[in-house]
């Protein structure tokens, strides 16, 4: 991987750790879940009037990864209902580079290096070790089940999206198109349970539903773009970084404090970036 494409999915990670931590601060997880994703689809809308219809190849993996992304936004937010962030979050982002890694193998024929596999490992272990908390009670059931089922979710739309970027002529055509589209169901469920409270939660948070849709848009736009310019499971294993930022945006702003367990997760996911990098 180069180092071009290596800042540019770290730099995904610092934006897809900046929309969660919007999630996390609010007070309804769905309504501010679908004023993102209907902010990123306002965001993508002018692009469609200037790049060319992506290559007819690639339309049976926007259906595909429209349905999959449904699914996502379910279980996230089920999953964020259940149980907490800080359970919930490294869960799915924690498990899913290693589904996404055998997927590739399965399906795309790439085949993980030792060195990519050690960097994948290791930034899976250094996510678990950041998001570790002394717990007094035990993690529900379904806020486990909820975020496990997301994270095997994650890797199939990850897949989707990669090859359906690459066979789409140009990946930009492919993103505008699959984010525009993304915002229509999702946004039309929630209108149709929901209408005067989503109006009311967009009327009095519009800067930052436009910008929580905007960073993820940007976030994986360029993480769909990096899957063009390096193997997948690679781009996915560093798009989980994402969780470092979290963990260090938590330290800064919200004081949240970091363990010396959690300062060794720092250090063991930066070993797996530096891995991924030499592999």
């Amino acid at each position: 991987m180069s180092l071009e494409v290596s800042f540019a999915v770290l730099f995904a990670a610092l934006l897809h750790a900046g929309w969660n931590a919007l999630i996390k601060g609010s007070a309804d997880v769905l309504l501010k879940t679908a004023a993102i994703v209907a902010g990123a689809g306002l965001v993508a809308l002018p692009f469609l009037f200037v790049l060319p219809l992506p290559a007819p190849a690639s339309w049976p993996y926007i259906a595909a990864s429209l349905a999959t992304h449904l699914a996502y936004y379910y279980f996230m937010v089920q999953a964020y209902r259940a149980g907490d962030l800080s359970l919930t979050y490294p869960l799915m982002r924690g498990t899913a580079p290693l589904l996404t890694a055998l997927l590739g193998m399965l399906l795309l024929r790439e085949l993980p290096g030792l060195l990519t596999w050690l960097g994948i490992l290791l930034i899976c272990g250094g996510i678990v070790a950041l998001s570790y908390r002394p717990l007094d009670h035990r993690p529900a059931r379904a806020a486990v089940g909820f975020a496990l089922a997301n994270a095997v979710v994650i890797a199939v739309y990850t897949v989707i999206d990669g090859t359906g970027a690459r066979l789409a002529g140009n990946v930009w055509s492919y993103i505008v198109w699959l984010f525009v589209l993304d915002a229509v169901p999702f946004t039309l469920f929630v209108l149709a349970s929901r209408r005067r409270a989503f109006f009311a939660f967009v009327s009095a948070h519009p800067v930052s539903c436009l910008a929580g849709g905007a960073a993820s848009a940007a976030a994986y736009a360029i993480a769909l773009w990096a899957m063009t310019q390096a193997p997948v499971a690679m781009v996915a294993a560093l798009r989980e970084t994402s969780v470092l930022f979290a963990a260090l945006i938590g330290a800064r702003l919200l004081h949240e404090k970091l363990t010396p367990l959690r300062w060794a997760g720092v250090a063991i996911m930066l070993t797996g970036v530096m891995a991924l990098k030499v592999a």
